[in-house]
Formats: structure tokens, C-alpha cells, sequence
């Protein structure tokens, strides 16, 4: 049988481009950040998924990355609010050092942040939406709690725990199976709108529309 890798990096490249990125003079009010690992091997692990949904937002606005902040980033424009898309590629546990420096460039304050990232405390298929709080063990936000403080919002993407205890490591540097693929296509869109609403609606509406527990 096939493996279902193909068939979603086809299903990914086929992502609706819905406008062109507004890139000239725009005055940053957020900072996107998703958190991943660089390289081709990393690419659809369970700890990149931050990384694949800043991919597909960035797609959607036709906007292409370039390398700075000891990141890749990219400018877009959503409602009215500019923002910066984010992929550190310092490694996960260095996460912090390019959100910092993107944060001073821009002057933009925890508040306005918004970090992706993958959460084994919740089952694949949930989307979770917080402000500040623990890091739960998370290499990535501790990282950029130690450089910044714990006062960024979180969008947490369930990716489940392994079967037996003490594999977390592995889990999460393993591939995303066929199985799980299925399900990410569904958690990229809603994980889409639920920054979406933050920016146009507000932290509350999204608590309230955007919670997603299972797929």
C-alpha cells in the first residue's frame, strides 16, 4: 500500500492562494512563530507541525520566505493587521533567540505573539488556544519563556503520547503516520482560523470559537 506521505505533500502544494502578500511599508503588529526543526528529514515529524501550518498560511497569501532572525520569515497582511511569519531554524531548543530578535526589530510586545507548536498532553486532532501559563516540558517554549516571559499566546496542536512511557523523544521526532496525515489536513485549516480570529476578533472569541477536541 502507498504511503500517504505523497499524497499530502501533493494535497499541501494544491493549498487555496487566495491573495498576494502586502509586503512594502507595512508596519508589524504581530509575530507569528511556528516551531519545527530545519531540514528536509524533519519535515513531517510531529514536532514540525508548527512549521507546516505557518507553511500553509504563508501559501495562502502567496507570500515566499526569506532568511533572517536566525529564522525564515515572511510579511503578510490579514484584516488589516501585519504580521510576520516566523520559522526559527536555530533547532527547537533554540527556538527563543530568533523570536527574540524578531520581537525587538519590530518592537512587538509577548502579548502580540502567537507560537505554534505541538503538545503531547493532548490526543492528535485538538487545537488548544492559551495565554502565558507552563511549558509543559516543551524545549521550544521554555526557550523563548527564558528569552522573552511566559505572556505569548499559544496555539497548542495535539499530537497524542506514545504507547510506552519514556519514548517522548523518539515520538516526536518520528514521521507523522498515513493515519495522522488524514487528520492534519483537517487541524491545518482549523488551526488557520483560530489565528485568523485572534487577530480580527480577539483572544476571548477565539477561547470560544476556535477550541477544537477532537477530530
Amino acid at each position: 500500500m502507498p504511503s500517504r506521505r505523497g499524497g499530502f505533500l501533493l494535497w499541501f502544494e494544491t493549498l487555496h492562494c487566495s491573495s498576494s502578500p502586502r509586503t512594502a511599508g507595512v508596519l508589524i503588529m504581530w509575530i507569528i512563530a511556528g516551531l519545527g526543526n530545519p531540514g528536509a528529514k524533519y519535515e513531517l515529524t510531529r514536532h514540525n507541525i508548527g512549521f507546516l501550518i505557518i507553511d500553509a498560511l504563508a501559501r495562502e497569501f502567496s507570500a515566499n520566505f526569506n532568511k533572517n532572525f536566525n529564522g525564515l520569515s515572511t510579511k503578510i497582511s490579514i484584516e488589516n493587521n501585519d504580521c510576520l511569519l516566523l520559522k526559527p531554524q536555530t533547532f527547537m531548543n533554540k527556538s527563543g533567540s530568533s523570536v527574540l530578535g524578531a520581537s525587538t526589530f519590530f518592537k512587538i510586545k509577548p502579548q502580540n505573539i502567537i507560537v505554534i507548536h505541538d503538545e503531547l498532553d493532548l490526543e492528535l486532532g485538538e487545537v488548544r488556544i492559551k495565554l502565558g501559563g507552563g511549558n509543559n516540558g516543551h524545549n521550544g517554549l521554555k526557550d523563548i519563556s527564558l528569552k522573552l516571559n511566559n505572556d505569548f499566546i499559544r496555539i497548542r496542536i495535539g499530537i497524542g503520547r506514545p504507547l510506552i512511557k519514556g519514548q517522548e523523544a523518539d515520538f516526536v521526532l518520528n514521521n507523522f503516520t498515513d493515519a495522522d496525515l488524514e487528520i492534519i489536513e483537517k487541524v491545518i485549516p482549523l488551526s488557520i482560523k483560530a489565528i485568523k480570529t485572534i487577530l480580527t476578533d480577539g483572544l476571548d472569541k477565539a477561547l470560544q470559537s476556535c477550541q477544537i477536541k477532537k477530530i
